[in-house]
């Protein structure tokens, strides 16, 4: 659990709080009793792709990445315009390490933008800072 100065940061940093195992798994149930975790689960399974040194490996994830939250009507279809929705589906004709950016960039923003105010005023974080 962090101590309560160290949460306080998440207030002004999504990344600070996307990047503590606990901050990430808080925002997560909080999003989820929002019906909004795809963002979060979309930004997580962006960063792990961004690992993924073999080239195989890289194609199988984009293929899943994109069947789960970018293609029309997916499971878990993330909102992103269509620019950034066209530019994604461009980069996976050749997958590289920086195919998702754009959109993880875009629903980033949605999250920091939309999501944290609210997960900072929700009651999951009140008892965080505690």
């Amino acid at each position: 659990r962090p101590s309560p100065e160290e949460a306080l940061q998440w207030r002004d940093s999504l990344e600070k709080l996307l990047q503590n195992p606990y901050g990430l798994a808080s925002f997560r149930s909080f999003l989820r009793s929002e019906f909004s975790e795809e963002n979060a689960e979309f930004w997580v399974a962006c960063e792990d792709y961004k690992k993924t040194k073999s080239p195989v490996k890289m194609v199988e994830k984009a293929k899943k990445i994109y069947e789960e939250f970018i293609q029309t009507e997916a499971p878990k279809e993330v909102n992103i315009d269509h620019f950034t929705k066209a530019v994604t589906m461009k980069n996976l004709v050749e997958p590289s390490p920086s195919s998702f950016d754009m959109a993880q960039k875009r629903i980033f923003a949605l999250m920091e933008k939309d999501s944290l105010p609210r997960f900072v005023r929700s009651e999951f974080y009140q008892e965080l800072i505690k």
